[in-house]
């Protein structure tokens, strides 16, 4: 039987790069406006003044500078914080497609495969802009690519789920070549007048192709061996935003948007996910002296360092565990592909590594990697 292996990989940066700084002169600009509004009352000692945020304090509490969004100006109009996407009609390609096709051709072009020789197409992201057509069948057609295609949402770790699935498919003989894409427009679902979460974001789409290794027509593809996933349920992540929102009173503006317990998440899925790459490690026969690299789920350096210094025994280094988040920000199941898609090329024949997505669920996958 032939082996599994990533041939190609894409991504597409959104135009629109927005530092820590520009998000709070926003974010503060709102406060002024609310304390103001309320300035009697928190003289009176009836209200607490909203505090300000402050590059430094994102920069300590995440690792994140900046982000790429597709909309600036509404996130940063203190009036409104919150990307301006208008409505495209049905005739139109979906805003997720559009950006889907940008990282999916990179992939194919790395690949040297045509969208036609494609049959499994997999959009695997945290949140889908609508139900249905899915996402991928429509992704499916832009590109010409024939078999099956869907949608699936494990929330930040869904590219690892994707990849697992892929293997699986093409393993089976249900498909010989799969695409999988993560599209994630994660401004509009970011609280941004939140003090806690309101930098943590960006926006971004990553793509992968992968095949049975004999149709392979690169050099030194990755061969997809072992891997693990797990799930685990946990309120401390939550987006209540849905299709049973019209039928409840009417909640704030903010109310049903991205919230999480950060002290909580820490200490729960930290511990979770490194056991989740030891057991996986363990069982492929694996030490920590043999990982080139870890491409991490890119939301919180603190957490990343965290899991690399367990997992490889030491101090690691940035060609060890390398970040994106610096530069992207959490950009949920699109980071590690991007991390992997920015930081591979070096690694040479023989290399092993292990690709780890984790977050809301709790869910989280590891997939083993080795360059052929």
């Amino acid at each position: 039987m032939s082996a599994v292996v990533i041939s190609g990989s894409g991504i597409f940066t959104p135009p629109f790069a927005v530092s820590n700084d520009a998000l709070v002169s926003a974010f503060n600009a709102r406060v002024d406006r609310i304390n103001s509004a309320n300035a009697a009352a928190i003289e009176r000692g009836e209200q607490q003044p909203l505090p300000y945020s402050s590059s430094e304090f994102i920069d300590k509490a995440s690792g994140i500078k900046s982000r790429f969004l597709m909309d600036a100006e509404g996130v940063l109009d203190p009036e409104r914080l919150c990307p301006r996407l208008p409505a495209r009609s049905d005739d139109e390609p979906s805003l997720m497609v559009e950006m889907a096709l940008v990282a999916a051709r990179d992939a194919l072009v790395a690949a040297r495969v045509e969208g036609a020789e494609i049959d499994l197409v997999i959009v695997a992201a945290s949140n889908l802009e609508r139900a249905y057509p899915a996402i991928a069948v429509e992704l499916q057609q832009a590109l010409g690519a024939g078999g099956y295609a869907f949608d699936m949402n494990v929330a930040c770790a869904s590219a690892t789920f994707a990849l697992s699935t892929a293997a699986d498919a093409i393993s089976c003989g249900a498909a010989t070549r799969a695409l999988l894409v993560n599209p994630e427009i994660c401004s509009a679902h970011a609280n941004f007048a939140d003090r806690d979460s309101h930098f943590i974001f960006g926006d971004g789409c990553a793509a992968l192709v992968v095949e049975r290794e004999d149709l392979c027509r690169i050099a030194h593809p990755f061969v997809v061996g072992g891997r693990q996933l797990v799930t685990s349920f946990s309120n401390n992540i939550r987006n209540n935003a849905g299709f049973l929102g019209r039928c409840r009173p009417p909640v704030a503006p903010h109310a049903e948007l991205f919230r999480q317990n950060g002290r909580k998440v820490f200490k729960e899925v930290l511990p979770l996910v490194v056991e989740l790459i030891e057991g996986l490690m363990a069982r492929e026969g694996l030490s920590s002296g043999q990982l080139a690299r870890l491409w991490l789920h890119q939301a919180n350096s603190n957490m990343n360092q965290f899991i690399a210094r367990k997992v490889l025994g030491r101090e690691p280094d940035e060609g060890n565990a390398p970040t994106i988040l610096d530069r992207y920000g959490n950009t949920s199941s699109a980071g590690s592909v991007i991390a992997f898609h920015l930081h591979h090329q070096d690694l040479v024949p023989g290399s092993i590594a292990i690709l780890c997505a984790f977050g809301a669920g709790y869910s989280a996958g590891a997939v083993v990697l080795r360059r052929r």
